[in-house]
C-alpha cells in the first residue's frame, strides 16, 4: 500500500503531465483555477496541498466528473432502508467485539 505522500507526488505527477498535454501553462491553470503558481508547482510536485487547492485545479482542468466516479456512492442496502423505515443512516456503529472463550490448558485444574 502506498503512504500518503507517495499519492501526493503520483498525483502531482499526473496533474502534470495532463496540463502538458493539454497544452497549458502552468501561470495559465493557476489564473483558471484562482490560485498563486508557486501554490500550483507546489501541488505537481506532490507538496503538501489543501483539498480546496486541489479541487481548484481539477474543476480548472474539467476533471469533477472523473473524480467523482472514483468515488463509490456508498448506497443505502435495500433491506436496510425497509428495516430503517425509510431513513438513511446518519453514523457508523462500531462493530461489536465478542469476548474471547477462556481456554483450557493442561495444568490449570482448580481443585474443588
Amino acid at each position: 500500500m502506498a503512504t500518503s505522500k507517495q499519492v501526493e507526488i503520483e498525483i502531482g505527477e499526473r496533474l502534470a503531465r495532463l496540463r502538458l498535454s493539454r497544452n497549458v501553462t502552468q501561470a495559465a491553470l493557476a489564473e483558471k483555477a484562482g490560485i498563486g503558481v508557486r501554490t500550483l508547482r507546489r501541488l505537481e510536485v506532490g507538496e503538501p496541498s489543501t483539498l480546496d487547492t486541489f479541487l481548484r485545479v481539477v474543476a480548472a482542468l474539467d476533471l469533477e466528473d472523473a473524480i467523482l466516479a472514483a468515488l463509490p456512492e456508498g448506497q443505502i442496502r435495500p433491506i436496510e432502508r425497509v428495516s430503517k423505515k425509510g431513513s438513511e443512516r446518519q453514523r457508523a456503529r462500531p462493530t461489536e467485539k465478542k469476548p474471547a472463550k477462556p481456554t483450557w490448558a493442561w495444568g490449570e485444574e482448580t481443585d474443588d
